[in-house]
């Protein structure tokens, strides 16, 4: 097994065979959760409202960053839209190709900074705007997409506020943003390399989004402090 592609392997595995050992997440708050792989597999029954309305909210040529086993890929394709889906993990990819999905990038986001190619929308679902890591990882996220979209391009993507591990859990709070997790993977006894993750609440995200000189939409909000933007270039 690729030691660093943990994830890609354990995708690429459910894909094959429909079920494997539990792929787990070590978190920096002690914890370890079992990262279910089938809601990655989703079909457009099976999506929360959330993703619909980002679905909908997507226009042009869309880059779906992040794109996991490619669901939300293939329902963009469906819809005889113009879509890309880019993932890091190699092994992903072969999953994405293998269910139909026509354009498909093996790289890592932050190296798309001096991409010839531009797109109308970015896609970052599944919180995948967490792949920015930290706030500083954010604002470069939104300078690399100012590069890559075209004049009148969008950001979609969901995020939420985790206050609660620290209000409701007793997690003690960290020195750096709260909103920063550290995971690591691990799957059949192997550990994949330690990530920081971002989950950004709304008030931190319009700072970052002044700062860049973006205007933010909230188009959606659920019960859970979680929540849909809409990302567009002042």
């Amino acid at each position: 097994m690729n030691k660093k592609d943990v994830f890609g392997q354990a995708l690429y595995d459910f894909y094959r065979f429909g079920r494997t050992e539990p792929l787990l997440l070590h978190t920096s708050y002690q914890d370890i959760e079992e990262m279910p792989l089938d809601v990655f597999f989703r079909d457009n029954s099976q999506l929360p409202e959330l993703e619909h309305i980002a679905l909908a909210l997507c226009d042009g040529n869309v880059l779906d960053v992040g794109a996991g086993a490619g669901s939300h890929a293939l329902e963009l394709q469906q819809k005889n839209m113009e879509v890309t889906a880019l993932d890091h993990s190699k092994l992903a990819c072969q999953v994405i190709t293998s269910r139909g999905v026509n354009r498909v990038i093996n790289a890592d986001f932050f190296g798309l900074e001096n991409s010839d190619i531009k797109y109308d929308t970015l896609l970052f679902l599944m919180n995948g705007i967490g792949l920015s890591g930290t706030i500083q990882g954010l604002e470069k996220t939104l300078q690399i997409a100012r590069k890559i979209l075209y004049p009148g391009g969008q950001i979609i993507f969901d995020s939420s506020d985790i206050s609660y591990l620290y209000d409701d859990y007793g997690v003690k709070k960290p020195a750096h943003y709260p909103g920063i997790i550290e995971y690591q993977y691990e799957y059949k006894n192997e550990m994949g390399v330690p990530f920081e993750w971002l989950y950004i609440d709304q008030e931190e995200l319009i700072k970052v989004a002044d700062k860049e000189k973006w205007l933010i939409q909230i188009v959606y909000e659920d019960e859970n402090s979680q929540y849909l933007a809409r990302m567009s270039m002042l």
